[in-house]
């Protein structure tokens, strides 16, 4: 029981205190408003397989916003494609591919539901245009739903008249 103890309360010496969480669950606002096309698949590995965000579903030329306030540190391309990445601060990044234009260059402050880029087709070979999202915390990747808060559905309903 001393050496569990001592074991734990050196652990704490060298890796410190717990840090509070970077961002409370659903306090984002969602970078586009569509469908999740396809969901957050962690890889088993750093380079292994797997999605490494999510696709949500909206036509080319979507405004993409701000989901929290940070600075960009890119926006550009990668293999032809654009990419633009946040820091959230407290090590906390969100990343946006895809992309068919950048309203924002890198070390621009953004605030949330400032627009940051256009929409594009979404990953090479897609059949439904859609917008990658990804989060990684510390450098490693994390499920962006954990970060983003509800969506209205407002926007998608329409009331008909009722026939007399």
């Amino acid at each position: 029981m001393r050496r569990t103890i001592a074991t734990i309360a050196a652990l704490l010496l060298v890796v410190g205190p717990a840090t509070p969480p970077a961002a409370a669950a659903g306090e984002w606002l969602w970078p586009v408003t569509g469908p999740v096309l396809r969901g957050f698949d962690p890889p088993d590995s750093p380079y292994g397989s797997g999605h490494r965000g999510i696709d949500v579903g909206g036509l080319p030329g979507t405004i993409v916003v701000a989901p929290a306030d940070g600075v960009v540190t890119f926006a550009g391309p990668v293999g032809g494609r654009l990419f633009l990445t946040i820091d959230h601060g407290r090590r906390l990044e969100s990343t946006y591919s895809w992309l068919d234009g950048l309203q924002v260059r890198r070390g621009d402050a953004v605030i949330a539901g400032q627009p940051i880029a256009v929409t594009g087709w979404g990953h090479t070979g897609s059949e439904v245009p859609h917008l990658h999202v990804g989060v990684r915390l510390d450098d490693v990747y994390m499920d962006p739903l954990d970060y983003l808060g509800p969506v209205s559905v407002s926007g998608f309903l329409r009331l008909a008249p009722i026939p007399a």
